[in-house]
């Protein structure tokens, strides 16, 4: 999500990595010497799915867990480009139908709650078994009307007005059809789509058929439309998951309750709190003073160190599957120059920046060279470094400058045709520090080149991004495994997560070729020569594997981190108190 595909900015703001990405807030396994404190993560790194574990016995029947999330839900449809946001893709996890989730060793599971079954047939075909039992809150089976409704309204066609935060995949599915009194659904694709268990997941989920029928429609373009904004502006009273919403306090917290209507197992807890703490700075506090009893925040230097020395606290950092990285929005006149932006690029240093940041609080952390795999997964490859892009070479910089016909007047950028460069802003989230020093050390490095960059943030990453209301702008991308499938989201041409509006018919062939591959491996080479080509473009410059921190009560079992878009909540049912 962006991180903020949810993203979303997290988006996933934007859930990314692959398969709707969120824009994010955060990164499991890896970290130094301190990568975590206390007892409770100890055996993280060697277990990541088991660590902090607790049999049913030793859990407390009832009790409330109160979780600290960064941002406010101003958008619940999580699937939207605007709410495509990893705070809302968390909120959501516990109430959207999923296919697929992923794990804390980063693979793709089946949910088995939801569907008994998932198979590729033929590499276009996909068969999916619903659950027997599944049914929304409200008694609706849940049922191939809810795969057509969401198919609908993200593959790009049957909805232009829809805005889907992520048509890949969905956009190569021809038809949707049910048997079975529509618990078995039958999957048609015009092409193969390697990442093919991205579809319906966990990177956003599924939203009421039956209700979009009521509030908008399902057979039409407008109606289609207008069930999707309906869904984006109405607090969830339904649930197809074992959560529900009981509360919803704006600006506040979202409080969720076991669904007594969910067939698959239920949480001992009586409640989980979303509380909504939009300055990070304020978390540490709240630990402490025992108002929230969980925390997974963007880690700062302050934050991290605060939280090390607090009694029955335990912490861990983990790098996975979420990155920084600061985008340029091409629709800004003065950025229309491929050699400026390479320029700006290529002066900011990138290993400077993790030093004065993230590397106070871990050593593991290195400049991070390609925009769609992770140094843990296989298809990973440098594309970055060879053209000097996060380098600190400014003398290179000025050159690819004046060689594009620009020239530097006193302290004055002038493009080609004589006139200023405009000053250019460059926005992060409130209340992060790091990504603040982040955007003014993008603003020095670039100040040689005759460029001036005001630094300023925004307190809703998805409108900001969603709207262009910026020049430059930082966030983290937090991804499902699905690289491959993914990819169109961020940069194919007239996508939703596409913010910076990146267009590139070469990489739209390529990444269009690798998304149909069957073969996984060839399908990663197609991918990073597309990565070449929009390394080459100076869209987006990879900074780094954003380092996941996750603090929590000892009281509390089986909350671990994971490194993906699906977050700690992956597993909210299995939470409890420790008797």
């Amino acid at each position: 999500m962006l991180v903020t595909t949810r993203s979303r900015a997290v988006q996933l703001g934007a859930f990314v990595a692959g398969a709707a990405l969120l824009l994010s807030a955060c990164g499991g396994g890896g970290g130094n010497s301190a990568v975590q404190t206390g007892q409770a993560f100890a055996d993280c790194d060697q277990n990541p799915n088991t660590c902090n574990s607790a049999q049913s016995d030793q859990v407390q029947d009832g009790g409330t867990v109160t979780y600290a999330i960064e941002k406010n839900i101003p958008d619940w449809n999580v699937t939207s480009a605007k709410g495509n946001v990893f705070e809302t893709g968390e909120v959501t996890r516990g109430l959207l139908p999923h296919t697929f989730y992923t794990t804390p060793e980063l693979k793709s599971v089946l949910n088995k709650d939801f569907v008994e079954s998932a198979d590729l047939t033929n590499p276009t075909t996909i068969v999916y078994k619903i659950n027997p039992k599944a049914v929304w809150s409200d008694g609706t089976p849940l049922s191939a009307d809810d795969f057509i409704y969401n198919w609908k309204v993200q593959n790009g066609k049957d909805c232009p007005g829809c805005s889907a935060a992520d048509t890949s995949g969905y956009d190569q599915v021809t038809s949707v059809v049910g048997s079975d009194g529509g618990k078995t659904v039958t999957a048609t694709l015009s092409k193969p789509f390697t990442d093919w268990r991205k579809l319906w997941g966990s990177s956003g989920g599924m939203y009421p058929a039956h209700l979009a029928k009521q509030n908008g429609g399902v057979d039409t373009p407008d109606g289609l439309a207008a069930s999707y904004a309906w869904f984006s502006k109405t607090v969830p009273t339904w649930t197809g998951g074992p959560w529900k919403i009981s509360k919803f306090e704006n600006n506040t917290a979202v409080t969720e309750v076991p669904n007594d209507k969910y067939w698959g197992t239920k949480s001992k807890l009586q409640s989980v709190v979303f509380r909504i703490i939009t300055d990070a700075t304020q978390e540490p506090t709240a630990l402490q003073n025992n108002e929230v009893q969980a925390i997974y925040p963007q880690p700062q230097v302050d934050l991290v160190n605060q939280v090390k020395n607090m009694p029955n606290i335990s912490s861990y950092i983990g790098l996975g599957l979420t990155w920084e990285h600061f985008d340029f929005n091409l629709q800004a006149p003065a950025l229309k120059n491929a050699a400026i932006r390479q320029a700006m690029f290529t002066a900011v240093n990138r290993q400077d920046i993790i030093a004065k940041t993230v590397g106070q609080f871990t050593d593991k952390v290195k400049p991070l060279n390609n925009h769609n795999f992770m140094p843990q997964q296989e298809g990973y490859k440098d594309v970055v470094s060879s053209t000097g892009q996060g380098s600190g070479d400014v003398e290179k910089a000025k050159k690819i400058l004046t060689d594009a016909g620009y020239k530097l007047n006193g302290q004055q950028l002038m493009d080609p045709s004589g006139q200023p460069v405009p000053a250019l802003r460059i926005r992060y989230t409130v209340g992060n520090q790091i990504r603040q020093d982040e955007c003014q050390l993008f603003a020095k490095a670039v100040e040689p080149l005759g460029i001036k960059v005001n630094v300023s943030s925004t307190d809703d990453l998805g409108a900001t991004t969603t709207e262009g209301d910026y020049d430059a702008i930082v966030f983290a991308w937090v991804s499902t495994p699905f690289a491959i499938g993914g990819a169109k989201q961020l940069w194919g041409t007239g996508q939703g997560s596409n913010f910076g509006k990146y267009t590139n018919p070469q990489v739209d062939t390529l990444i269009a070729q690798a998304s149909a591959e069957t073969d996984p491996a060839k399908g990663a080479e197609l991918l990073n020569q597309a990565d070449q080509v929009m390394t080459n473009d100076a869209y987006v410059l990879p900074l780094y594997q954003k380092p996941t921190f996750l603090a929590s009560s000892d009281k509390i079992a089986n909350i671990r981190n994971n490194s993906s878009l699906d977050g700690p909540v992956y597993n909210m049912t299995e939470w409890g108190l420790r008797k």
